[in-house]
């Protein structure tokens, strides 16, 4: 053999070894990224770093193994043999052993996840769901419009045409984590169908050829095109001419999608960057593909120029025409009332798996709708206290504090401003108009809590209770019409106002209730009760608490926010100040609540009442400084300037750890969380536990053999409860707002109980929701996700559903904490400048109420800054508030923990202020904690225990089967069976080296 030849053999060995490790990374990694929907990439990123170092070892291993063939390959043959067979034995064990350490080290959690054992919901639980969700539809859509009964449809009117293009492929949900799966929902073609109306097939086949697809509005990228032929199209297909044939009746169906990671467009321009790639598939957006609509004058949530087109044609060529607005996002709808023949509206948001079967069942008269609205509804959109203070801003100060020096990634920080202070929504109209500023029936075209029926009601407040702390009124509602149908007791205050002093709206929602279905003629009256404190506001100018100050309080029950029906007055006789000085707090905080968030308020003008809004302008005009202040830029930490040794306390002492306590896990279940034990547990778990329990808490908490800790299963999905690495998914509910919508909370409280049922069959722990945040702008890319523009209502819903799930011991991760009420920059070192009044008066509240009265033992924190400290460290919130005033025992987890990938997530830096797990799948990026000071150590076992307790009440203690995975058990066969052939492989080989000569081989 030649010198040259002599080499072939090495290399192809070479080669081929490092295919089968290339081979062997590939096929782990396709499959993970075929499984693991959710931040895919950043799951995969962060595996393959993790991955490394193994395969590297592997690299140098064989290299090694190859070495020693090449210096012995001038040996005797038996040696050669011997060489040559060990060296093959070798390099399998090496293959087996790095396979084995990579998948039970850091690819093991995202293996569990994506290969873990599926629990099949039953099929008893599925339809109590699916009538449920139909339930809550006919309860959540809205009545706009009733011109002359025009609704119920009349028994002989079983012909409809529907038109827009809507109509065969209306909105559900949302997207991103609060999606569901459309392909497996009832139509709404098919609701109306199921409801005994025949629909114009022409109609719904043309619209098919048109276009079959919904445009995608995803994480990635957004598609904002209307779809909608042109009247041209339609004249061609005989459209109009067919109709009119078929029937006199039209439905006009208008949609409008939404979802996570993009807040909709203010302005319709040709610009379009639309393309595949990116992370999720597709990158870019794309405001119309329509030539024809494209108008940088008009916005998302008016009618497209193509339809107007269309909807001017239908109410001239149809008498009777029902307009269908499906969009959880407020539209404009003033042109409702511009067309004689449209009689009749319906509100109807994303309905879920059956919900459009309810939209059937109110057309034809089976089902009175007695939905109320959760927004209010304005005749300009871009016309508001918040405008120019929604979207994307960018600092030019700030590059020098988010860049690490040489790195590649670049960063910087961004910008919001709540000016608006306490005046979101209804609360600012109804108080403009109180003031005089506005002419509220030419702003205000529907008001927050708007509803008609297809009967009419009486409410009358009867005998009122009242022994200075609590108010109880009885309300009497009667049904004065002529069908059966279900009301709404809605109670708002209006407390004294002194000019110049704490800002207060004129109208504030405090309680509800929702009555029974009533017959004509028939009463019920409902007893609603709530506390004098409820109606204080907080002062963070002067007291810095919450005051409840003197004078008349109207108490008023009202049809909506603007429309009164009756009223009763309670007088204050002198100030209450709930603070440790005059007296204590209010009886529901565990200690005083006082000012912590006089950081976020940032050199800001906020929008006041005084001198009947004299400050307008100024205060809600866009940005005049896109720089932060020095001392605003002094306080703020991100990845590039955050070193842990700066934050160490010195006189910080080690903790016991690896102790043989003798203690379980199940030894905690029902313990007090200051009980003693659970130190004696805690002295048990090591620093790596302690690390692994906080890096890797994404969508899983880890098992602790050591505490006999099981690993859990926790899943996303408002919702629907989804995994998103098996496939697995529950019953697709209608969007949290239409839930709100029913203004029922014994149906929200049905709907998280079943929730939770479903958790259990499916073996999950822990649900990433419901979502409490606050429809700030009719703009907001998830608004179908939260419930409304109203803190109380949400909180009164939210409290509900966390109840629900409760019941079966499902730890509901409400989230997010807090402000996070645009999609806009949210991950772009978001800097939410506010007051503490609006803070704890509006976004805090929903948490605040389903936290004390809903009792859930978890939250999930958010990706924005408040002021200028990542939500996910600040202190203020999750230490102060949260565990301080609330009295909360539970865990938090960070909303996607991107860490390096986004410059400012630091695991070290979270769990020394309140955060305790990071929601990552690889403990890569960050997810790791320092453990070398006895300051984060001791953070860790913070983060621990609040990880073990909310662990210990949940059902993660049940019953529930958290046996060893199959995939486990699978892998370790195969193991067993390798090892057995390495054995027998063995034998062979020495058996057969006995037979080789030992001669020696000359170069």
């Amino acid at each position: 053999m030649n010198k040259k030849n002599k080499w072939m053999k090495p290399l192809g060995i070479i080669a081929v070894i490092a295919l089968v490790i290339v081979g062997i990374a590939a096929a782990i990694i396709h499959m993970l990224s075929n499984t693991a929907v959710t931040a895919s990439k950043d799951d995969i990123d962060g595996m393959i770093q993790a991955c490394i170092p193994y395969l590297i070892g592997a690299g140098i291993a064989i290299i090694l193994v190859l070495i020693v063939l090449f210096v012995t390959r001038k040996a005797s043959s038996k040696m050669k043999y011997l060489v040559r067979s060990q060296s093959a034995v070798a390099i399998v064990l090496i293959l087996c052993i790095v396979i084995n350490l990579i998948c039970f080290g850091p690819a093991s959690s995202l293996l569990e996840l994506a290969l873990a054992d599926t629990h099949s919901i039953s099929d008893e639980t599925i339809a109590k769901s699916e009538e449920l969700v139909k339930e809550i539809a006919e309860e959540g859509i809205v009545l706009l419009k009733n011109e002359e009964n025009a609704l119920p449809l009349s028994s002989d009117t079983t012909k409809l045409n529907v038109f827009g293009w809507s109509s065969i492929n209306p909105i559900y949900g949302g997207t991103g984590s609060g999606a569901i799966k459309a392909e497996s929902c009832v139509t709404l073609l098919q609701g109306l169908q199921d409801a005994g109306f025949e629909v114009n097939t022409t109609i719904s086949d043309f619209y098919a050829g048109y276009q079959s697809e919904r445009p995608m509005v995803e994480m990635g990228a957004q598609d904002w095109t209307v779809p909608e032929p042109t009247i041209e199209e339609y004249d061609e297909a005989g459209i109009f001419a067919n109709a009119k044939e078929y029937s006199n009746t039209a439905v006009v169906v208008i949609s409008r999608s939404g979802g996570e990671n993009a807040d909709l467009p203010r302005s319709i321009t040709g610009e379009d960057t639309l393309a595949e790639g990116g992370i999720f598939g597709w990158t870019g957006v794309r405001y119309t593909s329509n030539p024809d609509d494209v108008d940088a004058s008009k916005h998302y949530l008016e009618l497209s120029n193509r339809e107007i087109a269309m909807v001017e044609r239908v109410t001239a060529e149809f008498d009777n025409v029902i307009v269908v607005v499906n969009s959880a996002n407020p539209m404009e709808l003033g042109w409702l009332d511009q067309y004689d023949s449209i009689d009749s509206a319906l509100w109807c948001a994303g309905t879920g798996q059956t919900g459009f079967s309810a939209l059937g069942e109110i057309l034809n008269g089976s089902v009175n709708p007695s939905g109320k609205l959760v927004d209010t509804y304005l005749y300009d959109l871009l016309n508001t206290p918040i405008n120019n203070n929604f979207g994307a801003f960018e600092y030019d100060n700030m590059t020098d504090l988010v860049n690490v020096p040489g790195a590649d990634t670049k960063f910087n920080a961004t910008f919001v401003n709540y000016v608006e202070g306490i005046y979101v929504g209804y609360k600012y109209y109804e108080t403009a108009a109180a003031e005089g500023f506005i002419d509220y029936n030419a702003t205000v075209q529907y008001p927050f809590g708007y509803g008609l029926s297809y009967t009419s009601f009486e409410q009358k407040i009867g005998n009122v209770t009242d022994d200075g702390k609590t108010i109880t009124m009885e309300v009497t509602v009667t049904n004065t019409g002529d069908n059966a149908g279900k009301d709404v007791v809605e109670v708002y205050y209006t407390p004294p106002y002194y000019n110049g002093g704490i800002e207060k709206a004129e109208v504030n929602l405090i309680e509800f209730a929702k009555t029974g279905t009533l017959e004509p003629g028939s009463s019920e009256t409902v007893t609603v009760s709530f506390d004098y404190e409820d109606m204080a506001s907080y002062d963070d100018q002067i007291n810095g608490c919450y005051v409840l100050e003197h004078g008349d309080y109207a108490i008023s029950i009202r049809s909506d926010s603007h429309t009164v029906l009756d009223s009763y007055s309670v007088t204050a006789d002198k100030d209450i100040v709930y603070n440790e000085a005059n007296g204590g707090s209010r009886s529901s905080d565990a200690i005083a609540a006082e000012n912590q968030f006089d950081f976020a308020q940032g050199d800001i003008t906020y929008l006041s009442r005084a001198d009947q809004f004299a400050n307008y302008n100024k205060a809600t005009a866009a940005p005049s400084s896109y720089s932060m202040s020095e001392e605003a830029k002094a306080g703020f930490l991100a990845i590039a300037n955050y070193d842990p040794a700066d934050y160490n306390n010195e006189t910080d002492v080690m903790p016991t750890t690896g102790a043989k306590n003798g203690l379980k896990i199940r030894d905690m279940i029902g313990l007090d969380y200051e009980d003693s034990q659970w130190d004696s547990l805690l002295d048990e778990l090591t620093v790596e536990e302690m690390n692994n329990l906080i890096a890797f808490g994404g969508y899983s908490t880890i098992a602790i053999n050591s505490i006999d800790l099981p690993k859990t299963i926790e899943c996303d999905g408002p919702a629907s409860i989804y995994n998103n690495f098996n496939g697995q998914g529950g019953t697709a509910f209608p969007s949290a707002i239409m839930i709100a919508a029913t203004w029922n909370k014994e149906l929200a409280k049905e709907r998280g109980s079943i929730m939770g049922l479903q958790c259990v069959e499916m073996n999950v722990s822990g649900w990433y929701g419901p979502a409490m945040n606050i429809h700030r702008s009719a703009f907001s890319g998830r608004n179908f996700e939260y419930y409304s523009e109203d803190g109380v209502l949400s909180g009164l819903i939210g409290q509900s559903e966390v109840q629900g799930a409760g019941e079966y011991k499902v730890a509901t991760y409400i989230k997010h904490f807090a402000l996070n009420d645009q999609e806009t920059n949210r991950k772009k070192l978001l800097c939410t400048w506010t007051n503490e009044q609006s803070i704890r008066e509006i976004y805090l509240k929903p948490f605040e109420m389903s936290f004390k009265d809903g009792g859930s033992i978890a939250t999930m924190s958010s990706f924005n800054y408040i002021g200028n400290q990542y939500a996910g460290t600040c202190s203020a919130l999750l230490q102060n508030v949260l565990r301080g005033e609330w009295g909360f025992r539970g865990v938090v987890v960070t909303d996607w923990f991107s860490g390096y990938r986004d410059g400012y997530m630091e695991a070290d830096s979270c769990i020394r202020n309140g955060n305790d797990r990071m929601l990552s799948t690889t403990g890569q990026m960050g997810a790791l904690v320092d453990d070398m000071s006895a300051t984060s150590v001791l953070a860790m076992r913070t983060a621990s225990h609040n990880i073990l307790y909310a662990l210990a009440n949940s059902n993660a203690m049940s019953d529930v089967n958290f046996a060893t995975p199959t995939w486990v058990v699978v892998f370790i066969g195969i193991d067993l069976v390798i090892g057995l052939a390495i054995i027998l492989g063995e034998v062979y080989i020495i058996r057969r080296s006995r037979k080789v000569q030992d001669i020696k081989i000359e170069a």
